[in-house]
């Protein structure tokens, strides 16, 4: 299983030949590998991959604790990861500090994208179940848009699970059976096909079948310095001797 985290940025349209298919534009990665669960010490088995940035000022201690435990800091030394999210997975080869980028996936992959879909606030029955309403005509006044009866007089209860008005929107959405149509690397922008759960730079996890590729972290080697003897040359001035200067009184 291979996955990544993105930020939903826009919908836009891309040619293949005579066809013009409608994509998601997704920022995905890097994502380094921050915690790596385990079944005997947390009873599941789970990677946690971080994405985006943060100043650690707006970070809590907690949190702080838990990226300096996995040696994860940026070059700055003022910003820091902003999301934290978790794949359940079997770990495999897998390190904390190990970078998740765009190279695991390829064009044509087929993809589960899971986001948070946009809140619509409270509605009623016909804009959040499709129900149908009342005829306008042949006695019906104020009640075009309301439910309806909720059920017999006889168990003297709702029953759980019924469709009624309520809050709509705001919840986990997944897209399934999307394809990947184009990839640019340089920008890390995923072009998936399809509309993708969310709002404008909302989070969304991109999961698909397949072997995750990582980047190994780039270590660079502490080179022991050199101490350069500094050579003071010392010069010997000849002291200077004084010539006695003959005056002629004839002159």
């Amino acid at each position: 299983m291979k996955f990544i985290i993105g930020k939903k940025i826009e919908m836009t349209q891309v040619w293949q030949g005579e066809k013009v298919i409608a994509v998601t534009k997704i920022q995905a990665g890097p994502c380094p590998v921050v915690q790596l669960k385990t079944t005997a010490k947390d009873g599941y088995s789970a990677v946690q991959l971080g994405f985006g940035e943060k100043k650690e000022k707006n970070i809590r201690k907690p949190q702080l604790g838990h990226f300096k435990k996995a040696k994860i800091s940026s070059k700055d030394g003022k910003t820091n990861l902003r999301h934290l999210c978790e794949f359940r997975d079997e770990i495999k080869d897998l390190k904390i500090g190990d970078i998740v980028s765009l190279d695991t996936f390829e064009v044509g992959d087929t993809v589960k994208a899971v986001g948070t879909s946009k809140g619509k606030g409270f509605q009623g029955g016909v804009r959040r179940h499709h129900f149908h309403g009342h005829n306008a005509t042949h006695g019906t006044k104020d009640q075009v848009r309301t439910g309806g009866s909720i059920g017999a007089g006889g168990p003297q209860h709702v029953f759980k699970g019924l469709r009624m008005p309520g809050r709509m929107g705001n919840s986990r959405a997944t897209a399934s059976n999307l394809k990947i149509v184009q990839i640019d690397k340089a920008n890390n922008i995923l072009y998936i096909s399809g509309a993708v759960p969310g709002a404008r730079n909302g989070l969304v996890l991109i999961s698909g079948e397949g072997e995750l590729k990582i980047v190994k972290p780039i270590v660079e080697e502490i080179k022991p310095e050199v101490k350069i003897e500094e050579t003071v040359k010392t010069e010997t001035v000849e002291e200077k001797k004084e010539v006695p200067v003959e005056v002629n009184k004839n002159s």
